[in-house]
């Protein structure tokens, strides 16, 4: 559900080069006699807002032969993927839409388990270029954008008024010396200062190279070599290891994921928080949040001022496997068309693919942080699009890990970090 969306810089060509497999066109044809219509079930992740199982009750509404059924894959990120890559594996027809992670599109495509959407079923002019981006391989599109998005930094408006804070942090200095100042205050007293996600999932890849961008590092160049061992990107990383040691972030964050940081946040336990779009609206709710009306989003800091956020998102693509392929096509062209679209993001604050959503007018007066959102995606970095994308975050994971929880200074997890990634690529 969430989106969890490492940003950095382009393909790891010799990667792709190697997996990649399909016709002339650059991808596989629809297998024959699977082009059919019918009911098909669609995996996607935790409806928390229950708001996609109302727009799939109107679909069924109108396709009482072609009814959509919900499959909630695992809310953790990681098990989802290993889900959807066990169904494939075996050519399993269980699921004929899946909502694949913006970074998983060249290697479900690439090893011929989705399929190349056709031209003209999606208006590709009207989604966030970027998103669009994640879901092409080689140039075709193979994912419809779905969610888009990138991290955000949600913080305390009454804490920081109390303590004399006139605005959100820029820099990672300034978010230091506002929970200093906001903790010498009454009601300050006892409040964690940040957190974001770093238990040893996804979520840290993101969250690193979130920090080594925000840095002015990056964790792969436009050639696609690593560069995590630059004094810019062990800036990054020192800051995360500095911010355990000195109590900027709390030793328990060390386990967060999204919603265990969404729930600190919205318990009243941290004054800032780094998280996506979707906590908003859980966090506003006034019966369910003790922030409701208390507080803002700003775009994340940096070293030396604004941040450079890691680009996530979700997309939808038709299984290689599927037996009803012609009516997994049309729901998905349904669920990211205008009107649909409309629908969701009036319902739910998943930030959208749709363009026109972030500056619409009704769209900002119920969420102002769409604004602040595509400032932050234009700043935003993708994921490297490479086949072997879960190895090069489970090294990520490994080692900065490692750093984080003092098993590593900084310069040896970097270069240990280097050279795993360094491996990856040749």
């Amino acid at each position: 559900m969430t989106i969890r969306l490492l940003p950095a810089a382009a393909a790891l060509s010799l990667l792709l080069a190697s997996a990649a497999c399909g016709d002339s066109s650059g991808g596989p044809s629809s297998p024959a006699g699977n082009d059919g219509r019918g009911p098909v079930t669609v995996a996607t992740g935790k409806d928390l807002t229950q708001t996609v199982q109302r727009l799939v009750a109107a679909w069924n509404d109108g396709h009482p032969k072609e009814r959509v059924r919900l499959v909630e894959l695992p809310e953790d990120g990681d098990q989802a993927r290993q889900q959807l890559v066990q169904n494939m594996q075996i050519k399993s027809d269980a699921y004929d839409v899946v909502r694949l992670d913006a970074v998983w599109t060249a290697e479900f495509a690439a090893r011929r388990w989705i399929l190349p959407l056709p031209d003209g079923l999606v208006d590709a002019s009207s989604f966030v270029p970027a998103a669009l981006e994640t879901g092409k391989y080689r140039g075709r599109l193979y994912a419809a954008p779905w969610l888009t998005g990138t991290g955000v930094l949600y913080y305390r408006e009454d804490l920081l008024a109390k303590a004399g804070v006139k605005s959100p942090p820029k820099t990672w200095a300034e978010l230091r010396d506002a929970c200093a100042k906001v903790r010498r205050t009454a009601d300050g007293e006892g409040v964690d200062c940040y957190a974001g996600q770093y238990g040893k999932y996804e979520g840290l890849t993101v969250n690193y190279s979130e920090a080594v961008q925000s840095a002015g590092g990056e964790v792969f160049d436009s050639s696609g070599r690593p560069r995590v061992n630059t004094p810019q990107a062990k800036a990054g990383l020192r800051f995360l290891v500095d911010a355990f040691e000195n109590g900027t972030i709390p030793q328990k964050a060390i386990t967060f994921k999204e919603e265990e940081g969404r729930r600190a946040f919205q318990e009243g336990h941290l004054v800032f928080h780094r998280n996506w779009a979707y906590a908003y609206a859980l966090a506003a709710e006034k019966d369910g949040s003790k922030v409701a009306g208390k507080f803002g989003v700003a775009p994340i800091p940096g070293e030396g001022g604004p941040g450079s956020g890691t680009l996530g998102g979700n997309n939808l693509a038709v299984s290689a496997f599927s037996k009803h392929q012609a009516t997994a096509r049309d729901f998905i062209a349904h669920i990211v068309g205008p009107a649909v679209q409309h629908e969701y993001g009036r319902a739910q604050s998943f930030p959208l693919s749709l363009a026109a959503l972030y500056g619409d007018p009704e769209m900002i007066k119920r969420y102002p942080y769409l604004p602040v959102l595509r400032q932050g995606m234009d700043k935003a970095r993708p994921r490297p699009v490479v086949v072997r994308y879960n190895e090069v975050s489970a090294a990520v994971q490994e080692h900065v890990t490692a750093a984080l929880t003092g098993r590593k200074p900084v310069d040896r997890a970097a270069e240990d970090l280097q050279k795993a990634l360094a491996a990856l690529a040749d």
